[in-house]
């Protein structure tokens, strides 16, 4: 009896246990994640579609009307494009571009990073660079017919056959980011992209200020291999805290009014490249540092100026 009543403890506790461990697991296996990031393919190649969309589980920042910034990464770690999305009444976000263009220049794995306040999420998709190699002319070997000995037949020599290569499509302009291919030009895009602080600055991407940084960006600056390679660098840094200065601008109206002010020195001295012609490296260097060093001097070197003077008057 004791034997039996041992055996049939051991039996009910084993039971027990899996069943509660059964559960435990079904629980954690039905858990959501924060913030879900998916693509419609796998893999992309120049030209295609990229849809890019996902699902926020717990959106407790739905009364500022915050949106997700998506940032879209090159196997070397370098920012391809920007975008940002508002979230439906479900939770969920969807936006699409076009792969390919200036910063999409290598063949691998790319990564989407997604943040909405302090929730993060990432994805990685394949990116195939278009080789576009050209058609060699295929030359035919000239048949000889060898004559028959009984009748003698004259050689029949062919012409060699030259197929001729066929033309090249003439390429189509590639655009920078923040902008789509429409009718052969380079617009903005209506959605992501663009400056995060000025657009929570002014309330939408399609504001003039907005626009205007958008087009000497691409217009001027991203016109030379030089100021290619500085917006590469630029964006590293800037897109670090941007999109967190860019939530704190639309929870606070006042410090939103105080980033405008501190914009308008900057729009000042950019709009000086409107009115220069920039077509060689070298211009595009000597604009370039001339603009930070004049920045430099306005939101630097003045202000301590001021405070020096002040603080001599009153000695």
């Amino acid at each position: 009896m004791n034997i039996a009543g041992l055996a049939s403890i051991s039996l009910l506790t084993i039971c027990i246990l899996s069943y509660g461990l059964t559960g435990a697991l079904a629980a954690e296996g039905n858990q959501e994640i924060p913030l879900s990031v998916d693509t419609n393919l796998p893999g992309y190649a120049d030209g295609t579609e990229v849809v890019i969309s996902g699902k926020v589980r717990d959106s407790s920042l739905s009364k500022n009307q915050t949106p997700v910034v998506l940032m879209v990464l090159n196997p070397a770690g370098g920012i391809v494009t920007i975008a940002q999305v508002n979230l439906d009444s479900d939770n969920k976000y969807s936006v699409s571009m076009v792969a390919g263009g200036p910063l999409w220049k290598a063949s691998g794995e790319y990564t989407i990073k997604a943040q909405y306040g302090v929730q993060k999420g990432e994805a990685v998709f394949t990116f195939t660079v278009s080789s576009g190699a050209t058609q060699e002319p295929v030359i035919e070997e000239p048949v000889i017919v060898e004559p028959v000995i009984e009748e003698p037949v004259p050689v029949v020599i062919e012409e060699p056959v030259i197929v001729e290569p066929e033309p090249e499509p003439e390429p189509e302009p590639m655009c920078g980011t923040g902008t789509v291919l429409e009718d052969g030009k380079c617009v903005a895009e209506e959605k992501g992209g663009g400056c995060l602080i000025a657009t929570a600055a002014y309330g939408s991407e399609m504001a003039p200020q907005v626009q205007f940084l958008r087009e000497i960006r691409d217009g001027k600056i991203m016109a030379t291999e030089s100021g290619t390679a500085f917006m590469t660098g630029f964006n590293q840094f800037y897109y670090s805290f941007s999109p967190a200065v860019a939530d704190y601008e639309r929870e606070n109206p006042m410090f939103k009014e105080a980033v405008k002010i501190t914009l308008t020195p900057l729009l000042t001295s950019l709009a000086i490249l409107n009115y220069v012609d920039i077509d060689t490296e070298q211009e595009m260097l000597g604009y370039g540092i001339g603009v930070i060093l004049l920045n430099i001097g306005m939101y630097f070197v003045a202000p301590a100026a001021v405070i020096i003077a002040i603080k001599n008057r009153r000695k």
